[in-house]
């Protein structure tokens, strides 16, 4: 856990639940928290409703504090 009490972002997620505005709102809210769609959605039937699945990922930009070299050569 980090020091101020807030759980980090999970860098994977699997969203799942009836396929319905619900489901599709939390996958909504997870694109929104920067987020990104990874693969394609999944759905099966339970005998009663559909089931929908999703993977999302958080991708984090590199930072780099090593200054690049010039390709250029003299």
């Amino acid at each position: 856990m980090a020091k101020s009490g807030v759980k980090p972002k999970l860098k994977y997620r699997l969203l799942t639940g009836p396929d319905d505005r619900s489901f599709c709102e939390r996958v909504s809210a997870a694109l929104d928290e920067g987020y990104e769609l990874y693969g394609s959605p999944s759905v099966t039937f339970d005998g009663t409703r559909v089931i929908a699945a999703q993977a999302v990922v958080l991708r984090r930009r590199a930072t780099s504090t090593t200054p690049r070299k010039s390709s250029t050569s003299k």
